[in-house]
């Protein structure tokens, strides 16, 4: 039976702006704020307790009748981005019944971070299981600092990037991906276009088709749009595949076992667009999503064949799991056959990203140097690490086919540089562009951040297009 919570987009909101009841206090120190603490019996039993002020720690303080009192959290200066979700777990285990708490400590610069960190930490993470947990979500008092706004929008992003991407592929196919993208479209009145029909398909996106072809699950293109047409236009494009088995290059098991996330760029230009509505903020959006399965049957492509492009190129397939960058190629085609003024793209593309840079640190390319600069600053200043990586001509060579115009896959050391080549290829006018290689996972889990699918430069994204469309 299908699970339809990702199609609700209803997240719970832990917090409230007003309460009768006596809340407990939850009080953020540093290293060097433990140092300036005046309650001398609080000090003493935090001392007790080998509390330092480090990030991660946590101290529940009791009354004589074993009453809950407040809670202490270490915290860093500046404060990180998940440091209260450590407490905001603690608090789950230590109540029975609904409880509201109050934050103090922090600056006011942080404090939506702070409640954004609560309510992820709060986020449910037993959505497949047949035993739910019992556990009480802690209520927070919502900070009259914060951003009721933004903290909503970013808390409800990020979960629809976690529940889209742990979805399992039987139940999140291409037609179920496309639901979920009309429900966040419903919810901010914007426009939405799907083709499902396999003959215009073949006719219009003919590398998305060919994708496509073998999954009894038809592929389809999402085009969405949203804001005044006075606006600077931006057209935020994601890979959309719901499951890729590497095709007839099929994967070794130990890859294929989390392909569910392959669709982990479509997840992020959705979340981001979800913010952007959700912010309103003055641009005219258009968001463009091919759904594909990269699945094995009898019509599945082969390597060695020629592919048709929506541009015209032709591409000689090389790889079958190098199938991400083919859906990209007529996705962005169609993205820059409008004027716009702005191109993001996101994609789980490479592995050889994750081998550069981690699982944390997405590796971003642009074709504008002062992008590059902005969008990296940025993404040290939100502790959403991006990292510019260089579009380097004499690397095109590697790419180049000597049957067609281009390969899909060059086979060789630096796939991440070559594959941000080859979609650069596709857009036709050249608008600004920035093309994000993402791994949408978390491996470990830690506070605020389960295993599993996880946000990678959304924040950062969302913070550079709020600072160059706000102004």
């Amino acid at each position: 039976m299908a699970h339809n919570s990702i199609l609700d987009f209803s997240y719970p909101f832990p917090f409230v702006s007003a309460t009768k009841q006596d809340v407990i206090p939850v009080i953020a120190l540093t290293e060097e704020g433990l140092g300036k603490l005046r309650n001398k019996t609080d000090k003493r039993l935090l001392k007790a307790h080998a509390f330092k002020g480090k990030a991660g720690q946590t101290v529940p303080l009791f009354s004589p009748k074993g009453d809950l009192e407040k809670i202490y959290v270490g915290i860093t200066s500046p404060m990180g981005l998940y440091d209260i979700s450590v407490v905001a777990e603690k608090a789950m285990t230590l109540i029975k019944t609904k409880t509201v708490f109050e934050l103090s400590g922090i600056d006011d610069s942080e404090i939506n971070n702070a409640c954004i960190a609560w309510g992820l930490a709060c986020h449910a993470k037993d959505r497949y299981k047949s035993e739910k947990s019992k556990d009480i979500p802690p209520t927070l008092l919502l900070p009259k600092e914060a951003d009721k706004t933004s903290v909503e929008a970013h808390i409800k992003s990020i979960c629809l990037i976690r529940d889209m991407i742990n979805t399992p592929a039987n139940d999140l196919g291409p037609e179920e991906l496309a639901n979920t993208i009309k429900t966040v479209a419903k919810a901010h009145k914007a426009s939405i276009k799907i083709i499902d029909n396999q003959k215009t398909l073949e006719k219009d996106f003919p590398l998305v088709f060919t994708v496509g072809k073998a999954s009894d699950r038809a592929p389809r293109l999402i085009d969405m749009h949203w804001g005044k047409s006075k606006n600077p236009k931006i057209t935020l494009v994601g890979k959309g595949v719901i499951y890729d088995t590497g095709g007839l290059n099929i994967k070794p098991g130990q890859y294929m076992k989390n392909m569910k996330k392959d669709m982990g760029g479509a997840a992020h230009v959705l979340a981001l667009a979800n913010l952007i509505m959700s912010m309103k903020l003055p641009v005219r959006l258009r968001v463009i999503i091919p759904a594909v399965e990269n699945a094995i049957s009898g019509p599945a492509f082969r390597p060695g064949d020629i592919l048709q492009s929506r541009k015209g190129l032709t591409v000689e397939n090389t790889n079958t799991d190098a199938e991400g960058r083919l859906i990209l190629a007529d996705a962005l085609t169609l993205a820059s056959e409008e004027e716009t003024e702005l191109i993001i793209d996101c994609a789980t593309l490479t592995g050889s990203a994750r081998a550069a840079l981690g699982p944390d640190v997405p590796p971003f390319f642009t074709t504008n140097a002062t992008i590059a600069k902005e969008l990296q600053a940025v993404s040290f200043l939100e502790q959403d690490h991006l990292w510019f990586m260089p579009l380097l001509d004499q690397y095109n060579k590697t790419i180049e086919s000597p049957i067609a115009d281009l390969v899909n896959s060059a086979g060789a050391p630096g796939d991440l540089i070559y594959s941000a080549l080859f979609l650069k290829k596709f857009p036709n006018k050249h608008p600004d562009w920035i093309h994000v290689d993402m791994y949408a996972w978390n491996d470990h889990a830690k506070a605020g951040r389960p295993s599993g699918g996880s946000d990678t430069g959304l924040r950062a994204m969302y913070s550079y297009l709020e600072k160059r469309f706000s102004e």
